[in-house]
């Protein structure tokens, strides 16, 4: 748990954390954050924190081509806190009050081997943002071998992912293609002070022509139209006021 509490960036911390859970039979894991959800968008999945040790033929039809959206065990996190264990699912699919696109879900899944588990969806402080992990039992475990393991060990799964998901939240996290140069993240973070174009030209001894530079390159590098956006995104991503190692 202290190596999870000290893990000094995302990848370490991901590493620790499924091979944790493996010990428990838990071999692939999807973990999954955003802070754009509404009523009726999770937001860009660009946007989204999103970690897993799937491989890439499941993760490609399954993230990739949007089929998360309608995934039983992903409505069922996003309408509630706590564990839960997948058996909820084999019960729908088993009375047929599953709709068609979750049954294409279910498909899918059984198609690769995704069977047995459980989900655990962190408590928000806003209604924008949510959490939550899906571990898969290892192949051979049925879901009563899985409640039987949660049964025995299900508080201590528990405060493992939650520590893992606060330690997420507290550590630099770049999406593909939106990190930020050390420049752009000192412009930004001025402007996160308050000061003007003029000001940080002074303070880093720039031109105020080459501060805009550094803003316009760090909102095309975010894909965010305005400085304000940036800021924001680059806060969310814990990109500002890091230090560098």
């Amino acid at each position: 748990m202290l190596d999870l509490l000290n893990a000094p960036g995302i990848e370490d911390l991901w590493e620790m954390h499924t091979r944790l859970m493996a010990g428990y039979g838990f071999d692939r894991l999807i973990y999954g954050y955003t802070r754009y959800r509404t009523a009726t968008s999770l937001g860009d999945p660009d946007d989204f924190v999103l970690l897993t040790n799937h491989k890439p033929d499941y993760t490609d039809v399954f993230i990739g081509e949007g089929l998360f959206f309608h995934a039983p065990m992903v409505r069922w996190a996003l309408e509630n806190d706590g564990a839960c264990s997948w058996s909820v699912m084999h019960e729908m699919a088993r009375t047929g009050t599953m709709t068609g696109p979750e049954r294409k879900v279910l498909e899918f899944n059984i198609a690769k081997g995704v069977t047995a588990g459980y989900s655990i969806s962190f408590k928000s402080i806003s209604p924008r943002t949510k959490g939550a992990i899906a571990l898969t039992g290892r192949p051979g475990l049925s879901q009563a071998e899985i409640d039987a393991i949660w049964a025995r060990h299900g508080d201590d799964i528990t405060v493992l992912n939650t520590i893992t998901h606060l330690r997420i939240l507290s550590l630099p996290y770049t999406a593909p293609g939106q990190s930020l140069t050390k420049r752009q993240r000192e412009v930004l973070g001025w402007v996160g002070d308050g000061k003007t174009i003029q000001d940080i030209a002074i303070l880093l001894d720039l031109t105020s022509a080459t501060v805009e530079k550094h803003l316009r390159l760090a909102r095309d590098s975010l894909n965010v139209e305005t400085t304000a956006q940036a800021v924001l995104k680059a806060a969310f991503q814990n990109q500002m006021f890091i230090l560098d190692t």
